[in-house]
C-alpha cells in the first residue's frame, strides 16, 4: 500500500512539473510596444493611447503604451535610437528622412518602414480677428506660431507660408514674419491672450487646440488661394487639396480651402514580422474602438490603408494587406 502511495505521489509530482513547464513555455516572449505620438493638443496623442489599449487588451504577449513627443522628426529620431517601436508620422517628413532629402539632406534614416495610412493631416491656418488678416499674405510683419522647433508642423509652415512669399527663419534669408515656437495648446493660449496674430496647426478634423481657439471667438480659419494650393501641391506632391466643411469648428460659418498630407504609422524595420502582422490586423479588427478614441480614425479603413504611403512597407504589414487584397506600392 505504501509502495502504491509513493508511486502515486511521484506520478502526481511529475504531472505538476510538466504542467508548470508547459505553462511557462506557452508564450515565452513578451513584446513591449512604445508608441511615439505628438503633443497632447493634437490627434496623434489620443489615437496613440487608444492603439495602446487595443493592442495590450487583444494581443497576447503585447504591452503597448503611448508617449507624448514633439512630433514626426523626434519620432523618427526615437525610432532610429530604438527608443520606440511604433510612431505616428506625416508621410512627407517620413519621405524626406527615408530618402535623405529636403530637411533630411545628408541625414538619411532607413531604420523604419511604413505600416498603414491613418487619416488626412489638415493644415489649419488661424488668424486673429482683430489683426485685419484676410489672406495668408496679410501675415507679413506679424507674429505667428508655426509649431515647435523642427517639428513636422513647423516644416509644414515653412512650406505653406513660403508659397505666399513669407519667411520667419533668419538663417534662410530676409525675414518678414516673427515666430514663437510652441505647441498647439500654447499656440491657442497665445492667440486668446493677443500675444500672436496667427498660428498654423496640422491635425485631423477636428483638432482640440483649434476647437479651443475658435470657441473663444477671437480667431478665424483662413482659406488658401487656388494659385497657392496649386503651387504647394506641385512643389511638394505629398500635399493634396482638402476642404474643411462649414460648421466643423465653432464660429466657422464658411467652408475653408486648404491642403493636407497623409498621416501614417511607421514601425521599426527590425520588429518581428509576426508581431507587426498582429498589430496591423488588430487596428482593423477593433476599428470601432479605434474611432471611439478620436473620430479622425474613421478614415483609417482598409480601402485607405496605402493612401499616401511613399516609403517601403514592413513585411508583416504587407502580409496582412495582401491577404485582404490590398495592393502594396512598389517603392525602392
Amino acid at each position: 500500500m505504501r509502495r502504491n502511495n509513493r508511486l502515486f505521489a511521484i506520478v502526481l509530482i511529475a504531472i505538476m512539473v510538466m504542467a508548470l513547464l508547459t505553462g511557462c513555455t506557452r508564450d515565452p516572449k513578451e513584446y513591449v510596444i512604445r508608441i511615439a505620438t505628438a503633443t497632447t493638443g493634437g490627434v496623434y496623442y489620443p489615437l496613440g493611447n487608444t492603439l495602446g489599449q487595443i493592442w495590450s487588451k487583444n494581443i497576447p504577449g503585447v504591452k503597448a503604451a503611448a508617449q507624448a513627443t514633439a512630433g514626426t522628426p523626434q519620432n523618427i529620431e526615437l525610432m532610429q535610437n530604438k527608443e520606440v517601436e511604433i510612431a505616428f508620422a506625416q508621410n512627407g517628413i517620413a519621405y524626406y528622412a527615408y530618402t535623405g532629402t529636403g530637411t533630411y539632406a545628408d541625414k538619411k534614416v532607413t531604420t523604419f518602414r511604413g505600416m498603414l495610412a491613418l487619416y488626412p493631416n489638415v493644415m489649419h491656418v488661424i488668424a486673429a480677428k482683430n489683426a485685419n488678416i484676410k489672406t495668408v499674405a496679410d501675415f507679413k510683419d506679424k507674429k505667428i506660431v508655426p509649431g515647435t522647433v523642427a517639428s513636422a508642423t513647423e516644416i509644414n509652415s515653412r512650406e505653406i507660408f513660403g508659397a505666399f512669399g513669407l519667411n520667419y527663419r533668419s538663417e534662410t534669408g530676409a525675414t518678414n514674419l516673427k515666430a514663437d515656437y510652441v505647441g498647439y495648446n500654447e499656440a491657442a493660449d497665445l492667440m486668446k491672450d493677443g500675444h500672436v496674430q496667427g498660428a498654423q496647426v496640422a491635425g485631423g478634423i477636428p483638432t482640440a487646440a483649434v476647437m479651443d481657439v475658435m470657441a473663444s471667438g477671437v480667431a478665424e480659419l483662413l482659406s488658401l488661394g487656388d494659385v497657392e494650393i496649386e503651387a504647394i501641391v506641385k512643389q511638394y506632391p505629398w500635399y493634396f487639396p482638402i476642404t474643411i466643411p462649414a460648421g466643423t469648428y465653432p464660429n466657422q460659418p464658411n467652408e475653408v480651402k486648404t491642403v493636407a498630407v497623409s498621416n501614417i504609422l511607421i514601425v521599426r524595420a527590425d520588429l518581428d514580422e509576426d508581431v507587426v502582422y498582429k498589430l496591423t490586423k488588430a487596428v482593423y479588427d477593433y476599428s470601432a474602438d479605434f474611432v471611439a478614441g478620436h473620430r479622425a480614425a474613421k478614415d483609417a479603413t482598409l480601402e485607405n490603408a496605402m493612401k499616401g504611403m511613399i516609403i517601403p512597407v514592413h513585411p508583416g504589414a504587407a502580409k496582412f494587406f495582401r491577404e485582404k487584397g490590398i495592393k502594396i506600392p512598389v517603392i525602392n
